[in-house]
């Protein structure tokens, strides 16, 4: 499985975009435990930003409660307000991750949705995003044996999102329509794990020119790999 690595530059970096998100709704794994107050979602978000950090150097396993909560500068108990147990605070953490690249990539992408050019210009903004984030690799892989349920429907709403676009796109005479359900699923899946992957090689391993990387992503795509 993939490990991500960070550094104290980039550990910055996300801290300061994830405040910048700190009025977003999170992702509820108990609705009896929903904020009620702005305050109380300024809290629980305080906590699933110190899990992320934790999970992210740690991993699921090394982590326990308290170091969440010494993380995030808040009581024991003020944890349990929000959630049951560092599995829920995971399963939270999962879909928070995946919430938030979809909206990292949005800005970028909805001027050109059901193009080639959009999903050129969405694989450039995931691509700033992992550069920013690289424990979300680390989290979601954790996930596959933590939460599957989760680690399932980040990649399939993912690919969903993907197909819908591409949908867009034929019936706008933009790409090519898919011939069948299978080749529509496939396609999804194909660009979903494409971008993963380039993801992991040059936004976590090392760092590249996002936008070239996905210039030349975006030509294969166009043009395959015929002569």
């Amino acid at each position: 499985m993939a490990k991500a690595t960070s550094s104290p530059e980039g550990d910055a970096a996300a801290g300061a975009t994830l405040e910048r998100r700190s009025r977003d709704p999170l992702p509820l794994t108990n609705d009896a435990k929903a904020p009620r107050t702005a305050r109380g979602e300024r809290t629980r978000r305080k906590i699933l930003d110190a899990a992320l950090a934790e999970f992210g150097d740690r991993g699921f396993g090394e982590t326990g409660i308290v170091d969440i909560t010494r993380r995030a500068k808040v009581a024991l108990g003020t944890f349990y307000t929000y959630f049951d147990s560092k599995d829920e605070v995971f399963r939270a953490l999962v879909g928070d991750m995946s919430e938030q690249v979809k909206r990292a990539v949005a800005p970028a992408l909805e001027p050109h949705r059901g193009t080639l050019e959009g999903e050129e210009k969405a694989l450039a903004a995931f691509l700033a995003f992992v550069r920013e984030h690289q424990q979300v690799y680390r989290i979601i892989d954790e996930a596959e044996f933590v939460d599957p349920a989760g680690f399932r429907r980040h990649y399939e709403t993912t690919a969903a999102r993907i197909a819908e676009r591409l949908d867009e796109g034929a019936a706008g005479g933009k790409v090519r329509a898919a011939t069948d359900p299978l080749d529509r699923e496939v396609r999804a899946w194909a660009l979903m794990g494409m971008n993963v992957f380039l993801g992991l090689r040059f936004g976590v391993w090392d760092v590249a020119d996002g936008d070239q990387v996905a210039a030349a992503a975006n030509r294969l795509i166009a043009e395959g790999l015929k002569p």
